[in-house]
Formats: C-alpha cells, sequence, structure tokens
C-alpha cells in the first residue's frame, strides 16, 4: 500500500531535565515501553522521522517530523502522546508546524517548483 501524506507536522521539542537525567538506556526503554505501545495502539495512518538539533539550537533539541494521511490520523496522534509522558514530562513542545506539501501549486493547478 502507498502511503501518500496529506500533511506534514514538524513538531518542535525540547528534552526536559527529567529525560536528560535518564542515562542512554533508560531513555531508549522508555520510548519502547511508555511511548511506542500506546502510538501503537492508537495510531494508525501516519510516519515519521526523528531529528536531533541540539548541536545547533538552543530553542530546540529535536524535530520529529509526522506525516499524516489525513487530519484525523494527525490528530489522534497528538492525542495518544498526550497520554504519554512523552508530552511535558520527557519532552516540551515548543512549537507545531503544520504544512501541506506544495499545496500552493495544487491549489492553483500547476507543476509544483519549489521541489528540487
Amino acid at each position: 500500500m502507498t502511503f501518500e501524506a496529506k500533511l506534514t507536522a514538524f513538531m518542535l521539542i525540547k528534552a526536559t531535565p527529567k529525560w536528560l537525567s535518564l542515562t542512554v538506556p533508560q531513555r531508549f526503554e522508555a520510548f519502547e515501553t511508555e511511548i511506542l505501545p500506546v502510538l501503537r495502539e492508537k495510531v494508525d495512518g501516519v510516519r515519521s522521522r526523528f531529528y536531533d538539533t541540539e548541536f545547533y539550537s538552543v530553542r530546540v533539541s529535536d524535530i520529529w517530523v509526522w506525516e499524516a494521511r489525513d487530519h484525523e490520523s494527525y490528530q489522534l496522534l497528538v492525542d495518544a502522546l498526550r497520554e504519554t509522558p512523552f508530552w511535558d514530562h520527557y519532552f516540551e513542545v515548543v512549537d507545531l508546524l503544520i504544512g501541506v506539501e506544495d499545496a500552493y501549486a495544487k491549489n492553483t493547478g500547476r507543476e509544483p517548483v519549489a521541489t528540487v
């Protein structure tokens, strides 16, 4: 099945002292036992990529990029994340930037020109 994203969310996040106090193995365990099971149970129609930015930014430590098949899938994702320690315990959500790839071109019946 082909995955066609209807929207992309750039979730700008900052690690909290609680997250940073965990060892690396504890971080992986927390993610795999406290966050992923909730997402797997409650979320469908999304995929993600995770970027470390703490080397280049003091405002955010990471960017979690989510692509969703539709708005409802994205909304279910946010609801699910808010039920886990990810939200406001391990990470502060600094900003959410939601976009639709090449929407201007699509809405005006043109081929995208900004994608190279």
